[in-house]
């Protein structure tokens, strides 16, 4: 039955342009504001597209005391895809706002991305296509994903999915995580190693945490030069992981074979010499943009706006 008293925000632009999850949140709420303009709302343009809405739909929207405190009949936000980093727990829990958020809803589309981006690194496959389009036909000799040691860093939905797209190349399997998950690792015949191990014989590194206070930074100066100059470095999942300036040096000095990002710190990133490099691998925070992805984290926003919690505090 639609809801004719509630009145939702949808902050999101492309849920906002999405045909099938605005007909489907309709469905269920007469009195929706989709942003219409287009653009990144933030700051105090985006207290005043929240002001007088009871929830809201949000995606990379930066979520914080400061908003939270104007907005005091805001009472619940629904997640429109998996990273919680744009949020700001304790204040949700301060001023009572409940979140409505499922983890992994778009592990598979990630996955795929992650996967193709090692074997385009692999295969020299942007490389090619940039010189074909030159006019220049000649061969390019690469390397096979099959038989090489793929090291994972994390292995939450998304790590466990690559882990398991990764089956079929009779890989090494590293990872490390801070959780133990022994009956996969005994399934997917996969070795838990130490963060330095991991970084030191792994082939790839395929990045999968999230990013948060004990995270960022991670994987710094000393870290990144302990892998193999003829290894890769993949990053789908958030900017601010990875010393990236550190990773241009390493790029540009053949330090490091080649680096696939799909996530940056500052987005859209700023750094061009990074992004020319031939060794390196761009794309615009794409990884959850399969049109099921997209489709399957609209509904589960859509539900959390009815199915939430009150986020716990973080106490560390």
């Amino acid at each position: 039955m639609m809801d004719l008293k509630l009145k939702i925000a949808v902050c999101s632009r492309s849920f906002s342009r999405h045909t099938k999850l605005r007909q489907e949140l309709l469905s269920k709420y007469k009195n929706v504001t989709f942003n219409e303009c287009g653009e990144q709302l933030e700051g105090k343009n985006l207290i005043e597209f929240l002001k007088n809405h009871d929830k809201a739909i949000t995606a990379l929207e930066k979520i914080d005391e400061n908003i939270l405190s104007q907005l005091p009949e805001l009472k619940a936000i629904g997640k429109y895809g998996v990273g919680l980093d744009m949020i700001d727990m304790n204040a949700m829990n301060k001023f009572g706002v409940r979140l409505g958020w499922v983890p992994g809803v778009n592990r598979r589309s990630v996955s795929e991305l992650t996967l193709s981006m090692m074997i385009s690194m692999f295969r020299h496959v942007h490389i090619a296509n940039s010189q074909v389009q030159s006019g220049i036909w000649r061969q390019i000799i690469g390397r096979e994903l099959s038989g090489s040691t793929v090291g994972v860093l994390g292995c939450g939905h998304v790590g466990k999915d690559v882990i398991k797209l990764l089956r079929p190349f009779g890989c090494r399997i590293l990872v490390n995580d801070i959780l133990d998950y022994p009956s996969f690792y005994e399934e997917y015949d996969v070795q838990r190693v130490t963060l330095s191990q991991l970084m030191a014989l792994s082939d790839v590194v395929s990045i999968h945490i999230p990013l948060n206070s004990a995270t960022r930074g991670i994987l710094c100066a000393k870290m990144l030069s302990l892998m193999k100059a003829s290894a890769i470095l993949i990053n789908t999942a958030r900017g601010g992981l990875v010393d990236e300036s550190m990773l241009k040096n390493m790029l540009i000095n053949n330090r490091l074979s080649g680096a696939a990002f799909d996530v940056f710190d500052s987005e859209p990133p700023a750094d061009t010499e990074l992004l020319s490099l031939p060794n390196f691998i761009s794309t615009p925070h794409i990884g959850g943009s399969s049109e099921e992805a997209v489709l399957a984290m609209g509904l589960s926003a859509i539900n959390g706006l009815e199915h939430n919690s009150v986020p716990q505090v973080d106490t560390k």
